[in-house]
């Protein structure tokens, strides 16, 4: 989707980043089809555009760019930064990512106080993950699949992705939806497990089928971006209005206007 002007030097860059800029929707849809392909470069030096003007969602995939080592070396520290100027604007994304990096002390300290109140925020925005994880937190007792879930939750969080993607594909297996579009985000991305984005998009349609609305806003991205699927907008929009309906707000923001 992005132009080759960004791989080709900085001279030939200006033109495509002041038109990602001049519209967000656009531009962090660019940036996520470069990211499909493996083209870690391209889409942080469009990330990078949106997030010096204050774009949440730019400043989340860069924070996942720099947590995962994705295009150059790892930067927790940055990464750190980027979700939460992320949450902060109100990315329930990056709030759910901080609870659970405060609740694994594996690569921040533990602040049980801030994972919970990360978590809060999340819920607050209608994510049921985020609600499980904060009930738990809280001493609510939960099912072994839940627990599971949990545990893979926190060992990602702590970049033993591996042992992660290992837990959820065997949940995928037993039917959890949850772990089958965590797996298929695993997958998208070559983390914790080889790059398959022909089987990160089987997994995210039976997902979407079966009402994920993480899923339903992830296929929608791959249709409208020809990148794991075929290019389908009107089907796209199809499945962000499934998503939107249950209040995913990144599918809402998807189906606005891009502006003039």
């Amino acid at each position: 989707m992005v132009m080759g002007v960004l791989a080709s030097g900085a001279q030939a860059q200006a033109p495509d980043l002041v038109e990602i800029v001049r519209n967000p929707i656009i531009g962090n849809f660019k940036g996520y089809a470069e990211f499909k392909m493996g083209q870690y470069g391209n889409a942080r030096a469009i990330w990078e555009a949106l997030a010096e003007r204050g774009n949440a969602e730019a400043h989340f995939n860069l924070g996942i760019l720099d947590e995962d080592a994705l295009g150059g070396a790892q930067n927790l520290k940055a990464a750190l930064d980027h979700y939460e100027k992320s949450a902060i604007a109100g990315s329930g994304k990056a709030q759910y990512r901080l609870g659970l990096l405060y609740s694994s002390a594996a690569t921040v300290p533990r602040d049980e106080a801030k994972a919970a109140r990360w978590f809060a925020a999340a819920a607050a925005q209608g994510d049921q993950d985020a609600a499980a994880l904060l009930a738990q937190l809280n001493g609510a007792s939960t099912s072994p699949a839940q627990q599971d879930f949990r545990k893979a939750e926190i060992l990602r969080a702590g970049g033993q992705n591996a042992q992660a993607v290992a837990i959820w594909r065997r949940l995928a297996q037993e039917g959890d939806t949850r772990s089958r579009t965590r797996l298929a985000w695993m997958l998208e991305a070559g983390v914790g497990t080889a790059r398959d984005l022909d089987a990160a998009a089987t997994l995210f349609r039976q997902s979407a089928e079966e009402g994920d609305a993480e899923a339903q806003y992830a296929l929608g991205v791959m249709l409208q971006t020809g990148k794991g699927q075929a290019s389908d907008p009107l089907q796209a929009r199809t499945w962000w209005q499934r998503a939107a309906l249950q209040g995913h707000r990144p599918a809402i923001a998807a189906l606005a206007p891009a502006g003039p």
